[in-house]
């Protein structure tokens, strides 16, 4: 699948990983830091509005997975 950056304001490292691949989308799990503890969400992205994400660098591809937050 594949673990993405979020562009982010200050210092917050956002994260989102393709949980599932759909026809027309994906299942993503996006953990976001809020002042020191982690917000995690499950949501659905068309194919449309990922490709769009990446091409003007709202979405970053990362080499190395990071260590998620595992209690949800």
């Amino acid at each position: 699948m594949g673990t993405y950056t979020l562009k982010s304001i200050g210092k917050s490292t956002d994260y989102m990983t393709i949980v599932r691949d759909m026809e027309d989308g994906y299942v993503v799990r996006i953990v976001r830091d809020r002042d020191g503890y982690e917000d995690i969400t499950t949501d659905y992205i068309s194919k449309a509005l990922f490709d769009s994400c990446i091409r003007t660098g709202y979405l970053t591809k990362i080499e190395e997975p990071v260590k998620l937050a595992v209690n949800a």
